[in-house]
């Protein structure tokens, strides 16, 4: 007889922007907590939209000029967040590369493609590859041919990602998810949900996630006295 227990199912909705730093920052931080509990749960992850800027143009805006505009962030508090975040995403893997003239973009195009790999099975791929484009590379994630190219980088086929961009395949149901999130009182990313329930707010610590992934875990039935291992 084995005495492994099988895994747990465990679905995470996590809801988030692609130029959201703190959502990149939250996520490495689950993944932290996930990998302290290896063996207990089958993690099934899904990105849900969250747009921080849906009124943005086209042409995007000057990432300081917008937080200056959107929090009211002098040019000290802006380099100082800049110089605090390239710190936490060293420490956890991940490379933010701030720049002078550095732009925010509309992100409901990015959003619509996500939809669309989730269907393929590659949504977190591609979520990974969104935030480095914005942060790490220096692209224009509003950009509906760019993203069909790092579509292609995850192994998506690029001419179908442009083609459900340029046609608009998703739109109606990528509003739909947003809408419902709003009703939730989801106003501010990330947004953890485990199983929808247990929802935690914010980029928090690895030792956060395991508390709650902890509980999660102690609700699970315990096999009774005698019944096979």
């Amino acid at each position: 007889m084995s005495n492994l227990q099988p895994l747990i199912p465990l679905r995470i909705d996590i809801v988030s922007d692609v130029v959201c730093p703190w959502c990149i920052i939250g996520y490495k931080q689950l993944q932290l907590a996930l990998a302290q509990m290896a063996d207990t749960f089958a993690v099934d992850i899904h990105w849900q939209p969250f747009e921080l800027n849906p009124h943005m143009p086209a042409q995007g805006q000057d990432l300081r000029e917008h937080i200056a505009e959107k929090y009211g962030t002098s040019p000290e508090q802006s380099r100082e967040l800049r110089s605090r975040m390239t710190a936490l995403g060293d420490a956890l893997g991940f490379t933010f590369d701030y720049y002078d003239g550095m732009r925010i973009y509309n992100t409901f195009p990015a959003h619509q493609l996500l939809h669309w790999a989730e269907g393929e099975g590659r949504q977190t791929e591609l979520k990974l590859a969104l935030f480095e484009a914005f942060f790490s590379r220096r692209e224009n994630v509003g950009d509906i041919h760019l993203l069909s190219t790092v579509a292609g980088r995850v192994g998506l086929d690029p001419q179908e990602a442009l083609q459900v961009l340029t046609s608009g395949r998703y739109e109606k149901e990528v509003r739909q998810d947003q809408a419902r999130w709003l009703d939730r009182e989801v106003h501010a990313v990330p947004m953890f949900y485990f199983n929808d329930g247990y929802p935690v707010p914010g980029a928090q610590e690895a030792q956060t996630f395991v508390r709650v992934l902890e509980k999660l875990r102690a609700k699970q039935p315990q096999p009774s006295e005698g019944q096979a291992q």
